[in-house]
């Protein structure tokens, strides 16, 4: 029992100034700007949403579109539908080869007080 206890004392002590050189590090290569700049781009991820619809005629067809509320500009969107292919844009649309659950994601970048803001809000879509 005491080897456990003492080298647990030492995997503590590491952590411990792995901390303290992280925290070092990050206050010495942020300026104000970079630190106002992470906290812009953390609060714009909550302006963003994802929107699907499925196709009336056609089951296997999703709609989808970004909506951003925030007072950055929209720059672009980068889709991945889940079965292994992409597209671009606000709104796009996508057929799915067959029915079945899908991971969909949206890369969406916003720019913000001169610096590129990315968020990448993800839903799952089932699809009959």
């Amino acid at each position: 029992m005491g080897d456990k206890f003492l080298i647990f004392l030492k995997m503590k002590k590491i952590v411990s100034i792995l901390m303290l050189a992280l925290v070092f590090y990050t206050a010495n290569s942020c300026s104000k700007h970079d630190d106002e700049v992470i906290i812009d781009c953390l609060g714009e991820a909550i302006f963003v949403k994802l929107h699907n619809s499925t196709d009336a005629t056609n089951p296997k067809l999703m709609n989808y579109s970004v909506g951003y509320s925030g007072t950055g500009t929209l720059v672009g969107v980068k889709w991945t539908f889940g079965d292994g292919t992409t597209g671009t844009g606000t709104s796009t649309t996508h057929i799915y080869p067959a029915a079945g659950t899908y991971e969909v994601s949206a890369e969406v970048t916003v720019a913000k007080n001169g610096a590129d803001c990315t968020s990448i809000p993800k839903r799952t879509v089932t699809i009959n």
